[in-house]
């Protein structure tokens, strides 16, 4: 099968090296002259035209959020009809509103660190993690089941979900989050002794404050409504949360939390 992925940064690299050994054949595009070369390890067929995707039966549009639609409008002048183009922005509604004259499906793999470009890729970033998939209405069985064979030799787990669902859940597990981080850094950075003796607890909740930072305005430019949503709720849970005396309640959050993750939770301050 010929697979294609376009810009290879986290994500994009991540793809081209996890599917390296598959057997497939690999077709890659990128603009940055430095990663086509550290690329060739990976395959021989990568370019800066995005011409050489002509004959792919699935491309990656593994672009950041805010050259999604531009990278998709391009593949409707390259790619044949047949072939399935998913996107990996982690805001779905606004790829899924235009038909497409090739088969589209709405793609989120929920992977990343708080690095960016080919040199931060590896292949095993999808290992056991979440790959949220919100196919149009075109789309047959067959050609889910084709995809979920891809993303499966990344070692992801693939859910189908509604655009809209996705949106208000990437709110409140992925957007929200990175706000509060931000935030939370925010709060404490004019304080001097606070910064000496914060250890791992703080370290851990504001480690997504370095994510990529146009990233970071990507998501709250394209997901504001749920943005706006999630922090309503999180500021309702946060003074109920803050008055609460209730050891039974607290202890529920505990318990879920724990079932979540398979972390041991030491050193938590």
């Amino acid at each position: 099968m010929k697979i294609g992925i376009v810009s290879l940064g986290l994500i994009g690299g991540s793809i081209l090296k996890a599917l390296a050994d598959s057997g497939n054949e690999l077709f890659a595009v990128t603009r940055n002259k430095e990663t086509i070369e550290k690329a060739k390890i990976y395959t021989d067929k990568i370019s800066d035209d995005m011409s050489v995707l002509s004959l792919c039966d699935v491309v990656f549009a593994a672009s950041p959020i805010n050259k999604t639609l531009e990278i998709l409008d391009k593949l409707e002048e390259i790619v044949s009809p047949d072939c399935i183009v998913l996107d990996c922005a982690s805001v779905k509604e606004f790829v899924m509103q235009k038909k497409r004259s090739y088969k589209f499906i709405g793609s989120h793999p929920m992977a990343g660190t708080e690095n960016a470009g080919f040199d931060a890729s590896f292949k095993e970033l999808f290992q056991g993690a979440k790959w949220v998939l919100t196919p149009s209405n075109d789309i047959t069985k067959e050609d889910i089941e084709l995809v979920k064979e891809i993303i499966i030799q990344t070692g992801a787990e693939i859910i189908l979900a509604d655009a809209k669902e996705h949106d208000e859940a990437a709110a409140l597990i992925s957007h929200m989050p990175l706000i509060i981080a931000q935030s939370l850094f925010y709060c404490a950075m004019d304080n001097n002794l606070a910064l000496k003796l914060a250890s791992s607890g703080f370290r851990d909740m504001t480690r997504l404050a370095l994510s990529n930072l146009q990233m970071a305005l990507d998501m709250k430019e394209y997901n504001p409504g749920n943005i706006h949503k999630a922090l309503d709720k999180f500021n309702k849970s946060l003074s109920f949360v803050k008055n609460t005396k209730d050891l039974n309640f607290l202890n529920d959050i505990k318990n879920m939390r724990s079932d979540m993750y398979s972390d041991e939770g030491k050193n938590i301050f």
